[in-house]
């Protein structure tokens, strides 16, 4: 892949890291082609000229590459759509990820 902006997540408890059911979250709240390549998916959608989803054991995964050339509101729309499916498919707000980030990282 060649983002370089790989983020990982934990999932709450009760959320599966089942990659069919983080596929299914990921086609419900962005409406792009899925294509998959050796266990990791793939999109191209609003701000993200590539977005990749997989599972490492039980983390998610994500490598996004930006797309500079778009409108404010659709860069708006691309966030608020991706933040969804994070929060669908990890169980965890935003505020709950920030909050989870700065406690690994010891701030």
């Amino acid at each position: 892949m060649v983002g370089d902006n790989i983020q990982v997540y934990t999932f709450k408890r009760g959320f599966s890291a089942d990659i069919e059911r983080v596929r299914e979250v990921l086609k419900a709240n962005i409406p792009a082609e899925i294509t998959e390549n050796e266990g990791k998916y793939a999109i191209s959608y609003g701000a993200f000229k590539n977005l990749y989803v997989w599972l490492d054991g039980r983390k998610l995964c994500v490598d996004s590459e930006s797309e500079m050339n778009v409108s404010e509101d659709v860069a708006f729309e691309t966030n608020k759509r991706y933040r969804k499916f994070l929060q669908e498919a990890t169980g965890y707000t935003a505020k709950e990820r920030l909050k989870k980030a700065k406690k690994e990282v010891g701030s």
